[in-house]
């Protein structure tokens, strides 16, 4: 065993936040499986995305680098991945053979990106690419069905999904990877990525883990003074409010029951590929590491979605498990160090003993580099903001009206008091600007909005929302397959 290479296997969620774990000391959410596997590794309770939205998050993931160096903080979808090196990529290079099930959220849709091969569940593209989930619903009799419960993709009602079990797309994500495990090359070592859809919208659950959470009391949103005035916010939180309106406590209380049911139902489906390893006689010789793109906002704040640096967005889980007795990954313990999506690379490639691209930006999780403090960019319009953490406060930037929210972590983890303007916070905040500053480039310099290393924003003129007209990216029925086409600039959010 000591001379056969290590397998890794990375699991990915979407639209998870770090804080609804059982190990993050969530009331309300049950993971066990994720539990253990934090028993059994290294919990990391400060990891976030640099740029928390789907497609820059994925890129920084995939390439171990900043949306400096691959290119995208605005939700690019038609940006081809820029010709640096993958992770899935430097693995093939090692002699690995390697595959990705579920979501990649790359362009052209069917872009490998370095895997062998990819077995694609795009959220209901079809007239974007190939959906290997949509041929498995075909196959069973389902064809052009997946969206035919009636939900969205960027929404928050909620109903039991509408197909047989096996046709969920978190079962077929399971399935699908179980039997790309069991046709592996038995000569060479693997890189697995399993990259599941959900808690990501829409809200269709299967019944039976609705029920877990009908009869549960789920936590409350959080709230804050700086939030309850929605003429004084930045337009960025402006347009949040504006394309999620507000929902009724009843309605919010069911958006979270099914939002922790799909969570739960991927917790409960991990168990199977894990079995699937141990029977295999592989989970010994498996690294297994788990994160997610980006959170959810879920009502905190009144806020929903992510594209926003507050926790309940910002914020991700990350575990890491390592081989047996392999002293970087000690069982049960917890690294507070700061960690972004551009580590997950060079730390599996560490981890495997592959040399780490110099093209990475990130910092392997088990050496004895780390950060003074972690940059975070998002967008180039009203809606842009910028964030710097230190690892105790936060500093977020909204360059539209040049507004400032500093959070002192450690004493405000819930961020409910904005201290950028107390006396006592002064030089922290002055230096965090200044910092923050440092780091900014492109637009933010040309148009003005950093000046001589200080943040001085422009005047974006009076908010004027923008209407919903594609209902939250609704999808329709799918068969006969929609007209092909370009990524659909309604697609998501407004601008």
């Amino acid at each position: 065993m000591a001379d056969k290479s290590p397998n890794v296997l990375l699991i990915i969620v979407d639209q998870w936040s770090g804080a609804r774990l059982g190990v993050a000391g969530h009331p309300i959410v049950e993971t066990p499986t994720i539990d253990q596997l934090a028993r059994n590794g290294i919990y990391f309770p400060h990891a976030y995305s640099e740029s928390p939205i789907c497609i820059p998050a994925r890129r920084t993931l995939m390439t171990g680098t900043t949306p400096r160096t691959h290119g995208d903080r605005v939700f690019d979808k038609s940006a081809p991945m820029p010709q640096i090196p993958t992770l899935a990529g430097a693995f093939r290079s090692a002699d690995y053979q390697s595959f990705c099930v579920g979501k990649l959220h790359v362009y052209p849709e069917r872009d490998r990106i370095g895997f062998d091969d990819v077995y694609l569940a795009e959220e209901g593209r079809p007239h974007l690419a190939i959906d290997d989930h949509d041929l498995y619903l075909a196959d069973r009799g389902y064809a052009g069905k997946q969206f035919l419960h009636g939900m969205s993709n960027n929404n928050y009602m909620q109903r039991p999904w509408h197909l047989p079990e096996d046709c969920h797309v978190t079962n077929w994500i399971t399935s699908a990877l179980c039997r790309t495990i069991k046709r592996r090359d038995p000569t060479r070592p693997s890189f697995w990525t399993a990259s599941y859809t959900h808690p990501h919208p829409p809200l269709v659950p299967l019944a039976d883990y609705l029920a877990r959470y009908r009869q549960t009391a789920v936590d409350e949103p959080l709230t804050a003074d700086w939030a309850e005035d929605l003429d004084s916010l930045p337009h960025a939180l402006k347009a949040v409010h504006t394309y999620w309106p507000a929902m009724k406590a009843g309605a919010l209380a069911d958006a979270k029951r099914a939002h922790y049911a799909l969570s739960t139902h991927i917790d409960h489906q991990l168990r199977v590929v894990f079995g699937t390893l141990r029977e295999e006689g592989e989970l010994d010789n498996t690294i297994i590491l788990i994160c997610a793109d980006h959170g959810d906002m879920l009502g905190d704040f009144g806020l929903f979605g992510k594209r926003v640096f507050y926790e309940s967005s910002a914020r991700i889980p990350l575990v890491l498990m390592g081989l047996a007795g392999d002293v970087r990954t000690p069982a049960g313990s917890t690294d507070s160090r700061l960690v972004g999506l551009q580590d997950v690379m060079p730390t599996l490639l560490d981890l495997a003993g592959i040399d780490i691209p110099s093209s990475c930006d990130g910092l392997s999780l088990v050496g004895d580099i780390k950060r003074n403090d972690l940059y975070g960019e998002v967008m180039e319009n009203n809606s842009a903001s910028r964030m710097l953490h230190d690892g105790r406060h936060k500093l977020i930037w909204y360059p539209a009206g040049n507004h400032l929210q500093l959070f002192d972590l450690k004493k405000d983890p819930d961020e409910r008091l904005n201290v950028a303007g107390e006396p006592s916070y002064r030089d922290i905040a002055q230096d965090l600007e200044s910092r923050l500053a440092t780091h900014c480039y492109g637009k933010d310099i040309a148009d003005g909005w950093v000046r001589d290393g200080k943040l001085v924003g422009y005047d974006p003129g009076p908010y004027v929302p923008k209407a919903d007209r594609s209902f939250s990216a609704q999808r329709g029925l799918h068969y006969p397959q929609p007209p092909a086409g370009d990524s659909n600039p309604t697609a998501g959010f407004p601008d």
